[in-house]
């Protein structure tokens, strides 16, 4: 399994850890991607997320391989896996758990619930009420739970990836922009190419897919990337650019409102992780554009805009108006 010190080693060595370090993330993705056909950027992208301690919200029509992704996540990387069907009548306790009374002892014994994983899909987080989704956004942000006056740690690494359907489909829950903020990044997975749907098309099952998913990182793998992840340097000049970006979504009348601090850090963090991934120990430009949509399309919204749809089209603005060199 991988094994990284970066902060010891020689320029060379480091530079030849780092080599390691993109081949290991490479078969990562070439593993999902045996699940996930022609879906690579999306799944680097959810690896960046997980590398970077966030959490992942995916949204797209039914049957597009989300729950797909999180197996494959899951399977690839040796991590701890549940999936939670939210609905309208689900409860926060279903969620979290719940202390049942043995009579035997009688004493509360606790029945842990489906957050307590490594990994949780929450299947179309916005089918279930508001009071249930604030259970789960809390146990995300807080990295624990308090059930009963009683806090209990969650697993590590914990990594939460959420989905939800198009507002516009019936029976749903829109995420407010306050929770939307929560998730590091949101990925839509799109139609697959023909190419990809072909192959789709001459398998037997869809399980036939995540059969083949091997495990080629472990959980002291991933927790290591985390670690390191945030040993990776940014110039003055590289800040400067981020903060050009953050100010230009502050500064126009345009956007209804701007990047947030808690957006900006979530910037960096990702823009860290994904040049790490590519075997290098400082970000550049390119890195902050790789991940730019996903990480702050959901956190943008125009004046005119009603439905929280138009993020895409704000980050195409600052992509091409805000200068890489001031």
């Amino acid at each position: 399994m991988l094994s990284i010190n970066i902060k010891n080693q020689s320029d060379a060595q480091a530079n030849f850890v780092d080599n390691q370090l993109s081949r290991q993330v490479q078969s990562a993705v070439d593993e999902v991607g045996k699940a996930l056909l022609g879906k690579d950027h999306q799944i680097r992208l959810a690896l960046c997320c997980l590398f970077s301690g966030g959490h992942l919200l995916i949204e797209d029509l039914p049957g597009m391989g989300k729950t797909t992704l999180s197996y494959a996540l899951a399977k690839a990387l040796g991590l701890g896996y549940n999936r939670i069907q939210f609905t309208s009548d689900l409860l926060p306790a279903d969620i979290l758990g719940i202390s049942i009374f043995d009579q035997n002892s009688g004493q509360f014994s606790f029945h842990p619930g489906p957050i307590f994983n490594q990994l949780v899909l929450a299947d179309e987080i916005n089918r279930t009420t508001p009071k249930t989704q604030s259970a789960l956004l809390e146990a995300m942000e807080e990295r624990q739970v308090t059930i009963e006056g009683e806090t209990r740690q969650l697993p590590e690494p914990f990594f939460v990836i959420a989905t939800q359907n198009p507002s516009t489909l019936a029976g749903t829950y829109p995420l407010p922009e306050s929770q939307l903020d929560r998730f590091l990044m949101r990925l839509r997975l799109g139609y697959p190419d023909q190419r990809a749907e072909r192959e789709l098309l001459e398998m037997n099952t869809e399980r036939d897919k995540l059969e083949g998913v091997e495990q080629c990182l472990s959980v002291e793998d991933v927790t290591e990337l985390r670690k390191q992840s945030s040993k990776v340097k940014a110039s003055s000049a590289l800040l400067d650019y981020v903060q050009r970006l953050i100010n230009f979504t502050r500064g126009k009348d345009e956007f209804h409102f701007g990047i947030s601090p808690r957006g900006s850090l979530a910037i960096m963090r990702a823009a860290k992780t994904w040049a790490l991934m590519c075997g290098r120990n400082h970000v550049v430009p390119e890195d902050v554009q790789a991940i730019l949509p996903a990480v702050v399309e959901h956190r943008l919204r125009a004046t005119t805009d009603d439905d929280g749809h138009t993020g895409a089209s704000l980050v195409q603005r600052l992509l091409n108006e805000v200068d890489v060199v001031d």
